[in-house]
């Protein structure tokens, strides 16, 4: 069988990932602090045969660090990481990273996400606020001070750069290596009462869609015109005489 036709099905197997994974970086563009999904592909090289083949691999998915715009949201439980920092949240398996910094008081006054995750501090500690304490002030470190008393100080952590990331809801991620509390805020910290939008840009992720179907349309085109070929070869190899 020609080539072409494994290597046109090769691209479609990878721009079928693509697209999806476009398409979900659209559907999240409203999402607080979510982290587009991008793939990285590779080549196999095929040694079968006199001639290389070079095939497209499906490729692998991977969590962009790219951060959303900032906005006012005028909600003093509101905070938006500045820099490249994550806060913390504990999950059912075990510590969650986002940058989704909407939190929320509980009943029995634990600081959670608005999920419901208990947030938690540098050392991996829940924080507990007074549900009628009166106003929350929350400082560039994360300290949290409630009717002039410090409460607790809401954890800032670094992943680091070569961590894989694992996604975990829309905006959460576990990082496959370990995350290091920051201790220096002249970089790094939260800004309360913003909060971090989507990390997809509407107009880009719209742009790739549309380059990416047509580029998928091409290769079914050609696939077409591979199979043509090869049923014309073998009518023609049928033919009497031949």
């Amino acid at each position: 069988m020609q080539s072409a036709l494994y290597v046109g099905l090769s691209a479609q197997v990878a721009l079928e990932k693509r697209l999806q994974t476009i398409a979900n970086n659209v559907a999240n563009v409203n999402t607080a602090a979510f982290r587009t999904d991008v793939v990285k592909f590779e080549t196999v090289l095929s040694k079968a045969g006199a001639n290389p083949v070079a095939f497209s691999s499906p490729g692998d998915n991977i969590i962009s660090r790219e951060q959303g715009n900032i906005t006012e949201s005028g909600n003093p439980l509101d905070v938006a990481v500045v820099g490249q920092g994550w806060l913390a949240f504990a999950g059912p398996n075990g510590t969650v990273y986002t940058r989704d910094g909407r939190l929320q008081i509980a009943a029995n006054g634990d600081l959670q996400t608005v999920s419901g995750f208990p947030v938690v501090d540098a050392g991996g500690a829940q924080i507990t606020l007074d549900p009628n304490g009166g106003p929350v002030s929350i400082s560039r470190s994360g300290a949290i001070t409630q009717d002039n008393n410090e409460i607790g100080t809401i954890g800032l952590f670094n992943i680091p750069a070569d961590a894989n990331l694992e996604r975990y809801g829309n905006s959460g991620v576990t990082p496959d290596r370990p995350a290091t509390a920051i201790a220096d805020f002249s970089r790094d910290g939260f800004k309360q009462g913003y909060v971090e939008g989507s990390g997809a840009n509407p107009m880009m992720e719209l742009t790739k869609l549309m380059a990416a179907s047509r580029a998928f349309d091409g290769t079914n085109s050609m696939i077409e015109g591979t199979e043509n070929s090869l049923q014309n070869a073998i009518r023609t190899l049928g033919e009497p005489g031949k």
